[in-house]
């Protein structure tokens, strides 16, 4: 219903567009959301997109922009003059500008840098000289800053001239005149004090904050261990330089979940949404790790060439899918579980003997229920089947069973112990080690107990 909804607007949108009739179009998207509006612009051709956008009254631009798609934004810089796109610049939060910048090409970016405000520049510049992917990053430095010897009217005082300008007054910070962050103190706590009080003596002391060097994925982390909205930056000299708001942590978190996802399905991740990526990025994004796993799949055809022998003779080869499938899909099981928890940090690599030995137990009692309902299986519906290859084959899955569900979580575990994403070592890549163990092992034990 609700998709629905949307669709009829961005029809709406169009027919007022293609029948020129500019003042409804320019009343009616007065009336909407910013959101609503940038994801209409998103379904238009460029052209009327652009057109859109140069209705919007001016009060609504920089909004709608900020809420566009990264392709979307730069067609738009790109076809707007010098004036214009630097007017976009300036009204733009400077994290939001900063991120929009880094896209660009350097010709564009000198262009609109040299039309754009000199406070603006300073913000950009001062953003962009921190590592990608870092607190520094994504912070904005649009806050509201408050000293300690001012009196609550003063802080008020204060936030109505910078509150417009901040991408929060929610909570106010205190810096010494270093800058150095001393506490912090709400809106609403100002609001209900008497307006004689000393902010140093109403301030939060015990302030949270995190270091421009920090890890975006581990400040990601903090925001949700502490339920805030907002959050200092501070540098290595405890200065405070910005803040990160809960919308960027919420994009963070997207970010990450994708790029481990895409990981994990043997994808290199990309920064585009997927209608955004062209055929030629979209075959060079998966074709590495396909041509990986076809040529380590060529150790599983040797076990096989090597052992042909003993599978025409025993009449095994039937059985190869099922104990290869059953293997990947407990090492999966376990790989997929151990990922999320160091990803989440709720396991470590001291952990590893405590997770090994939960993951044996776990792949004893798997293991004995699906070999006990597997022989079961070939006495009931497999005809013919001498006892013994039924034996072999129930034990082996066992076995197989147990394997699996170590290198399933002994890997990840391995690669977070020396730096590399434990994602990497996901579902395609374990399951290839997985089928080569479960072929050695079944033939070996066919040889042994059937020869």
């Amino acid at each position: 219903m609700e998709l629905q909804e949307e669709k009829t607007i961005v029809e709406i949108l169009k027919e007022l567009l293609e029948a020129r009739q500019y003042t409804m179009l320019r009343q009616t998207i007065s009336e909407m959301n910013t959101v609503d509006i940038a994801a209409a612009m998103g379904e238009m051709e460029d052209e009327d997109s652009l057109k859109m956008f140069r209705i919007l009254p001016k009060d609504m631009a920089a909004d709608v922009f900020a809420d566009l798609e990264l392709d979307d934004q730069q067609y738009i810089i790109r076809s707007l003059s010098d004036r214009e796109a630097s007017n976009i610049i300036d009204n733009l939060m400077a994290d939001d500008a900063t991120d929009l910048l880094e896209e660009m090409p350097a010709s564009v970016v000198k262009r609109i840098l040299a039309n754009a405000s000199p406070e603006t520049r300073a913000d950009i510049n001062h953003l962009l000289r921190y590592p990608e992917d870092s607190a520094g990053s994504i912070m904005t430095v649009e806050y509201v800053d408050l000293r300690e010897d001012m009196t609550v009217n003063d802080a008020i005082e204060r936030i109505r001239k910078k509150g417009v300008d901040s991408e929060t007054i929610n909570i106010c910070y205190v810096v010494s005149r270093q800058k150095i962050l001393v506490g912090t103190v709400a809106l609403r706590y100002l609001l209900i004090t008497k307006p004689d009080e000393i902010i140093g003596d109403i301030m939060n002391t015990n302030v949270i904050s995190i270091n421009t060097m920090t890890d975006q994925e581990e400040a990601a982390r903090i925001f949700q261990k502490y339920g805030f909205t907002a959050m200092p930056v501070v540098d290595n000299e405890s200065r405070m330089v910005g803040i990160i708001t809960i919308d960027d942590v919420v994009d963070i978190m997207e970010e990450e979940a994708t790029e481990d996802i895409e990981k994990m399905a043997a994808i290199v991740p990309s920064d585009k949404p997927y209608p955004k990526v062209g055929i030629l990025e979209t075959y060079r994004n998966r074709i590495p790790w396909l041509l990986f796993l076809m040529v380590s799949a060529t150790f599983t055809g040797g076990i096989i060439a090597h052992y042909e022998a003993a599978l025409t003779a025993f009449a095994l080869t039937a059985y190869i899918p099922m104990l290869m499938d059953t293997g990947g899909n407990a090492g999966s099981q376990a790989s997929v579980s151990i990922i999320r928890g160091l990803s989440l940090k709720e396991i470590e690599f001291k952990d590893l003997f405590k997770i090994v030995w939960k993951e044996i137990r776990v792949a004893f009692l798997c293991g004995f229920t699906l070999a006990v309902a597997n022989f079961i299986r070939l006495l009931v519906f497999a005809h013919g089947v001498p006892i013994t290859t039924s034996l072999v084959v129930c034990l082996t899955l066992f076995v197989v069973v147990l394997i699996a569900k170590l290198v399933g979580c002994f890997l990840p575990m391995l690669a977070s112990r020396f730096g590399f994403d434990p994602a990497v070592m996901a579902s395609p890549f374990i399951t290839t080690i997985v089928d080569a163990l479960s072929l050695l092992v079944f033939l070996n034990i066919a040889t042994a107990l059937l020869a």
